[in-house]
């Protein structure tokens, strides 16, 4: 029993016999398996506020990437992160639908919190060292705690664990991102839900007494210790749960009900809100408010490009090749409703709905063309007015039908597609512009989502183009400039760490790229001024 006491006595006085490779973390971390290794090395638990601040500055001090994945927020956002971690403050992000709040709040937890030791099958991330060393003693030689007050350490499974198995218990090693607890605030979710309770089935079927630890189920903020514990939609939370949250913010502890039994999430705690509910008085209480010592507000993306990144990092697509001209297309779309006077800006317009489109797009280019035909899904123009079904705002000066919305909608993709086009055929040589229209006297060049690039079918887009060989000439030089587009733009989805297999011209994708970038041409020679075509039902003709 002595051999305990003395070890467990030297290991707590005792500096750490380790280099850390992250705060906290040992280097050789994985041969760390029991209770025994732990208390040989004198490790010491940090807290995890203690852990985003010290794994930030090493990052910020070898250049690494703070928070992969996030995108288009270096100027304001990200330094505004940088000073709340460094400050070790809970965070509150202010800001639109689909602005990636929780996101943020997700890819610190998986990039800034270290991988720490907790008692194998702990629901509640029970580290070893969250004992003080007198209650570690009394559990090793089997002794009654010495503690006069009901603290909660960890979870009584835990503490047994440690009781039968002693130094041989068994540790694993919990990634920061599975220490991660997201709560959406609903009008459901009760103070038992956050906080724990006295539960009645463990005191019947353990026959343990009320005021002993055994009896208490863990609520959803004992489930984040040592990790991070995102509300999202706090001002939500009526006014009784708000102050439940409030105490773990006040002391670093809790109650649960009338019982006096204490609790330390040692959580870091986020908290996300809308921009109206936010600056509602009362949605709020000033308390909690206040103890949230940092609140940062979010925005949309501000550019074209950072749209377009965020939309094919985040779209889940199957096997296909996505043309960047696609991309913009969407993106605009997008930033386009985010400005428009007929849609309800208060709500504001996700970034969701340019990712949902994306997936929509390759899901249409499929059913028309790809399953059937057994070729590379590529969405194209023609396929752009599908993605009614992903609109995700509202209507602010006309009333927010289905219809009035699918008449938006058609407006600005209509909008978006025209001004996208032109961007690749503005600048052509007029003489070229000339001999094109002359190629269309008399002619039509039939257009359709069911149409492959390259076939045996007269109507093939291939074969079509024999007919107009000065616009075919127009499509490869402007093919050529869109394989460099496509090589930059793939340069800088990899700096972010996005897949870029979609972006990639492999053979397969030649034929129904040239269709999607012969659609674009013609939309552009209609757009131009003065314009060489015009769009009827039957296709594109001379103007």
């Amino acid at each position: 029993m002595q051999e305990f006491e003395n070890l467990v006595r030297r290991s707590y006085s005792s500096t750490p016999k380790y280099t850390e490779v992250m705060a906290g973390l040992p280097e050789d971390y994985k041969q760390i398996k029991t209770l025994s290794d732990l208390l040989e090395i004198n490790y010491k638990i940090i807290g995890a506020k203690e852990q985003l601040r010290q794994n930030l500055i090493s990052k910020m001090l070898t250049n690494e990437t703070k928070y992969p994945e996030i995108i288009g927020f270096e100027d304001d956002v990200i330094p505004a992160l940088d000073r709340a971690i460094l400050a070790c403050h809970d965070v509150m992000l202010v800001g639109q639908i689909g602005q990636a709040k929780t996101k943020i709040a997700h890819i610190i937890s998986k990039n800034l919190l270290s991988p720490i030791p907790v008692i194998k099958g702990s629901i509640t991330n029970d580290s070893p060292m969250d004992l003080p060393q007198d209650e570690m003693i009394s559990l090793l030689e089997d002794k009654e705690s010495t503690t006069s007050v009901p603290k909660f350490y960890m979870d009584s499974e835990s503490m047994e664990k440690i009781r039968n198995n002693k130094l041989d218990t068994k540790i694993e090693w919990v990634e920061g991102k599975d220490r991660y607890k997201y709560v959406l605030a609903t009008p459901d979710i009760s103070v038992k839900d956050l906080v724990g309770q006295i539960d009645a089935i463990k005191i019947t079927k353990k026959g343990t007494e009320m005021y002993q630890i055994e009896s208490y189920s863990p609520g959803q903020l004992m489930q984040a210790k040592h990790g991070l514990f995102c509300i999202d939609e706090l001002p939500v939370l009526d006014t009784r749960k708000q102050v439940a949250l409030l105490s773990v913010l006040q002391e670093g502890k809790f109650t649960t009900g009338a019982y006096p039994v204490i609790f330390e999430p040692k959580t870091v705690f986020f908290a996300t809100a809308n921009p109206i509910d936010y600056t509602h008085s009362g949605k709020i209480i000033e308390p909690l408010y206040d103890r949230l010592k940092s609140h940062i507000h979010t925005h949309y993306p501000k550019s074209i490009e950072d749209e377009m990144l965020i939309i094919i990092q985040e779209a889940k697509i199957s096997k296909s090749f996505i043309p960047i001209f696609m991309l913009r297309i969407l993106a605009k779309i997008i930033q386009d409703a985010r400005v428009s006077n007929e849609v309800n800006q208060d709500k504001g317009v996700s970034v969701r709905m340019g990712v949902h489109s994306l997936e929509l797009l390759v899901g249409e280019s499929e059913r028309a063309r790809a399953v059937s035909h057994k070729v590379l899904a590529i969405p194209r123009p023609s396929d752009i007015f599908c993605i009614g079904q992903a609109t995700k705002f509202e209507l602010a000066e006309m009333d927010d039908t289905i219809t009035n919305r699918e008449k938006v909608l058609n407006n600005l993709i209509t909008i978006s597609l025209k001004e996208t086009s032109l961007e690749y055929v503005k600048g052509t040589d007029l003489s070229i512009l000339e001999r094109i229209k002359q190629e269309f006297v008399g002619k039509t060049f039939q257009v359709s989502q069911k149409i492959l690039g390259a076939n045996s079918m007269q109507t093939s887009y291939e074969n079509q183009l024999r007919n107009f060989e000065t616009m075919r000439s127009l499509i490869g030089t402007i093919y050529e400039k869109i394989s460099d587009e496509q090589k930059e733009f793939e340069k800088k989805t990899q700096k972010h760490n996005i897949r870029s297999e979609y972006l990639s011209i492999s053979e397969n994708a030649k034929s129904e790229l040239r269709a999607a970038i012969t659609e674009l041409v013609l939309e552009g020679l209609c757009a131009i001024d003065p314009k060489i075509l015009d769009k009827k039902e039957a296709g594109f003709v001379a103007a």
